[in-house]
């Protein structure tokens, strides 16, 4: 409930931000602003994740590291706004419905099957998505899926409010030093 309350609040303080960052991407390609994608959630559920959209309208769905030229696709504006991690600030929305968490495993995509099965055999799939979590912050893209599944799991038995507040300040440096997103 908590979490919630907090993302209500930073929603409505960033919502002068968000408007900025709407009307650059719609300089670039038009509405709408926000990209919606199916992601695996809390029991393997699926559920719908916001994001600002980076890409250009109407590309696969598929993940990014698994296209070719993923540059290919971008807007202007999409690489520095997924460089900085701002195509993340949406998904305050997915924590006031409550299907998300600021601190957790990030959410799978629906056809990431590889990487489902090894979280749900880990048991990962019982804890509520996160907007950034462990994997995030040792590593974020340049992980592999088993390795992700590791920091996932070292997240699942050693979960605590300090390990949150950890993760939190160490995200918040590795977005300001854009470090580990490779797409």
């Amino acid at each position: 409930m908590i979490s919630r309350l907090i993302g209500l609040l930073l929603l409505i303080f960033l919502s002068p931000f968000f408007l900025i960052i709407s009307l650059i991407i719609y300089i670039d390609d038009g509405f709408p602003a926000f990209y919606k994608q199916k992601r695996i959630g809390k029991n393997n559920s699926i559920f719908e994740v916001f994001k600002f959209r980076t890409m250009k309208k109407d590309i696969p769905e598929i993940p990014t590291h698994l296209v070719k030229d993923p540059q290919q696709f971008y807007t202007r504006s999409g690489p520095f706004i997924r460089k900085l991690s701002i195509d993340e600030l949406p998904q305050l929305i997915n924590i006031i419905k409550g299907n998300m968490v600021f601190v957790g495993p990030r959410p799978a995509l629906h056809n990431q099957d590889d990487l489902v099965e090894l979280r749900t055999r880990a048991d990962i799939h019982v804890l509520m998505p996160g907007v950034t979590g462990w994997a995030q912050v040792n590593g974020r893209d340049e992980l592999s899926i088993p390795v992700k599944v590791q920091f996932d799991e070292y997240y699942l038995k050693n979960r605590s409010w300090l390990l949150d507040v950890k993760i939190v300040f160490l995200t918040l440096l590795r977005v300001l030093g854009m470090k580990g997103v490779s797409h």
